[in-house]
């Protein structure tokens, strides 16, 4: 047999002490991610213990999302690292409806957190960093994330860096700070729903731009510049959120001089521009002008918390280290010192590469399952959006009578009707096993009833 736990020196019953070497074997490396596992059968016999024990334990393995099984195949470890499934109420068992990234074994995020805290602790002590910090991070961690963004946006410097408690908290006080109740800002048509929860709170009003399959187009842009001379224009250029659009180049020029033309600011959104770093962010083009956000929410993991501004220069920076403070005062201090670790010692990167390539091995799962759909997508995307069929209002209904949960187009839908299409959230699945069930469902959902036309 390749694997036989060591279950001799764990307490509890006999099937969960199989479950934790299983995990513990899968943390030291002596289980990688795809092997295969033993039969119940043969594992029963080698540990001399009943097969319903060792039934158990696979079923809790799968529970907990280390073990999946394939049907005439057999068990194996995997393919992304344990996650426990998010408790949600019936009868969702499948949600894709949240934008996360998923985490492949290859992250080893369970044991670079571990480390990392070690470092930290051996460095400063942990009990240093639970005390109030300066608002927007310490001079050495702006430093840090200065340098590491620098390889995309050439003019970040420490004095204009901040370090905000999540993306969402930076649209906030920019939003807060830019425009007041009843002045415009201009967004696409189709939009994060962050940002209009956001402005719903202020009283500030947005209106949607016009797009295609490659964007917001500069000419409806340029018009609505004219028409509604917006505070700002909030964008989100790269693996837009939820078509996945990446503006091309010649967009991005022609964007950057409707917004110097028009003398208002950019809001570039950058939560996506990690995961496709081709693309360079508008904010090189017009730093004069640009607010650029980044954040780890979608390429390392939302409960970090842990999201960057780089603002036109030191007076907004300081604007903006105010505004943190006067709302939630600082980020958390420990999840900051450890992605300042990760980053100074290159974790970081191998952890979003590691992210990066599992959601491309997703998207070509979603590609296959979907074929003679239409839909939008591209390669690093932890989303794709769908095309519904025409005439089939019911689909996203009938989906969650299903147990699987996706966006509908309303909830991105600035002004006017939305669309009929659905953001799928690829990411969000904990393993291949279970987006594999999740795009089965939908694929009949599509189909249903009998008649098999494709989405036009």
């Amino acid at each position: 047999m390749d694997w036989t736990p060591t279950i001799s020196e764990l307490s509890g019953p006999r099937y969960q002490r199989i479950v934790e070497a299983m995990e513990a074997d899968i943390a030291a490396g002596r289980l990688v991610r795809g092997q295969q596992l033993p039969t119940q059968r043969a594992l029963a016999k080698v540990l001399g213990i009943d097969l319903t024990t060792v039934t158990r334990a696979y079923t809790e393995a799968r529970r907990r999302g280390i073990m999946e099984a394939r049907v005439g195949r057999g068990s194996f470890v995997s393919e992304t690292s344990a996650r426990r499934a998010v408790d949600m109420p019936h009868p969702v068992a499948i949600d894709l409806s949240m934008n996360v990234p998923p985490h492949p074994l290859e992250a080893q995020l369970d044991e670079r957190i571990i480390a990392g805290m070690e470092a930290v602790r051996a460095q400063s002590g942990l009990t240093a960093h639970l005390n109030y910090q300066p608002p927007g991070g310490s001079a050495h961690e702006r430093e840090v994330a200065a340098r590491w963004m620098r390889a995309r946006v050439p003019h970040a410097q420490a004095d204009r860096v901040v370090i905000f408690p999540g993306a969402q908290t930076i649209l906030f006080n920019l939003l807060a700070h830019l425009a007041r109740p009843g002045e415009i800002v201009l967004t696409e048509a189709l939009t994060f729903p962050g940002i209009k929860a956001a402005a719903a709170q202020l009283g500030v009003k947005l209106v949607g731009v016009a797009m295609d399959d490659g964007g917001i187009l500069p000419d409806a842009l340029a018009k609505a510049c004219r028409t509604h001379r917006p505070k700002a224009v909030y964008l989100i250029p790269t693996l837009h959120n939820p078509t996945t659009a990446t503006l091309s180049a010649e967009r991005r020029n022609a964007i950057a001089k409707i917004i110097s033309e028009a003398d208002t600011a950019l809001i570039e959104d950058d939560a996506y521009g990690l995961l496709d770093r081709s693309a360079s962010p508008i904010a090189n083009l017009i730093p004069e002008r640009t607010y650029l956000a980044t954040t780890l929410s979608k390429c390392i993991a939302p409960a970090l918390r842990v999201a960057y501004l780089v603002a036109p220069d030191h007076a907004a920076q300081q604007d903006m280290r105010a505004c943190l403070q006067a709302t939630v005062q600082m980020p958390a201090p420990l999840m900051v010192a450890l992605v300042t670790h990760w980053i100074e010692n290159g974790i970081a990167d191998r952890i979003i590469t590691a992210i990066r390539n599992e959601a491309v091995g997703r998207q070509q799962l979603a590609q296959r399952a979907l074929k003679g759909f239409r839909f939008l997508a591209k390669p690093a995307a932890h989303h794709l959006w769908l095309r519904l069929p025409d005439g089939r209002p019911d689909v996203a209904a009938h989906l969650l009578r299903n147990g699987l949960a996706v966006v509908g187009g309303d909830a991105f839908t600035v002004n006017g009707t939305p669309p009929h299409a659905a953001r799928v959230s690829l990411g969000a699945a904990r393993n291949r096993a279970e987006l594999t069930e999740a795009l089965r469902i939908l694929v009949g959902a599509l189909h249903r009833p009998a008649d098999t036309r494709q989405i036009v």
